[in-house]
């Protein structure tokens, strides 16, 4: 599969590390020029554009996507992959942090996507892909707010496919079930007992451990492939069976 990317150009936000970085790589080391996009630019992998970009600030992120068209001269796919966690019941947030949340995991995505737009309208292959999570589609307890934050994801997806979709832009989402990234590798170390909430956490996905951030690439990578050329509006669980699989106990 490896060329199947050649000259087109991505941006990868939040690409410097965890999931993002993943997918950075995986798109280059299949023929993208890939733009990574985050808040800490020096964290990203050699050979990739690295640009600073906060996606809560709208200047910010279109001084970013300017940069990487400046840089390419075009744009073809976005990756709208940053980010915040959050745990909690509905009781437990402020109002603050949920503002917090939504404009960045949902409105990040509508500030990157408005300012890549006018390129991607110009692509013969564009492409947006969004981060979403498992938690958009099944309940997980401790997860209100950042439930919510990507059940608004899912739902911004399709409507950006319908959209968009005349405009020969393709809008997709993967759906992640607990992955082994820093955010979560943070929440494992200020549990009481972090094996034991490592244990837990690999038991409640029926395959029995964390999702990897290259599996996630993977599925990445074939929504925004252009041989991926009639799948759009939908989203891709990559979440060893969480959301569909229900297993007798043995």
């Amino acid at each position: 599969m490896s060329g199947e990317f050649d000259g087109l150009v991505a941006v990868v936000t939040g690409g410097a590390s965890g999931i993002g970085a993943a997918i950075a790589r995986r798109l280059s080391e299949q023929g993208a020029s890939v733009a990574v996009l985050d808040l800490n630019p020096d964290d990203a992998a050699d050979g990739l554009f690295a640009v600073q970009a906060n996606v809560a600030d709208d200047a910010s992120v279109r001084t970013a996507i300017d940069a990487v068209v400046e840089r390419f001269g075009r744009l073809d796919i976005v990756v709208n992959n940053a980010g915040v966690g959050a745990q909690g019941t509905v009781a437990d947030n402020t109002d603050e942090e949920w503002h917090r949340a939504y404009d960045i995991n949902v409105v990040g995505i509508v500030r990157v996507s408005r300012a890549a737009l006018p390129h991607l309208q110009t692509s013969p292959s564009a492409a947006i892909v969004n981060t979403c999570s498992a938690a958009a589609t099944v309940g997980l307890p401790q997860r209100a707010l950042y439930s919510a934050t990507k059940g608004a994801v899912l739902a911004l997806t399709r409507a950006m496919a319908a959209d968009h979709i005349r405009e020969g832009i393709r809008v997709n989402c993967v759906n992640p079930g607990t992955a082994d990234t820093p955010w979560v590798g943070r929440l494992l170390d200020s549990a009481a007992d972090p094996a034991a909430e490592r244990a837990a956490l690999e038991a409640r996905q029926p395959h029995g451990r964390l999702v990897s951030a290259d599996e996630v690439a993977g599925a990445v990578a074939y929504l925004a492939s252009p041989l991926s050329g009639s799948t759009t509006g939908t989203s891709i669980e990559v979440d060893g069976g969480l959301v569909s699989l229900r297993l007798r106990s043995e």
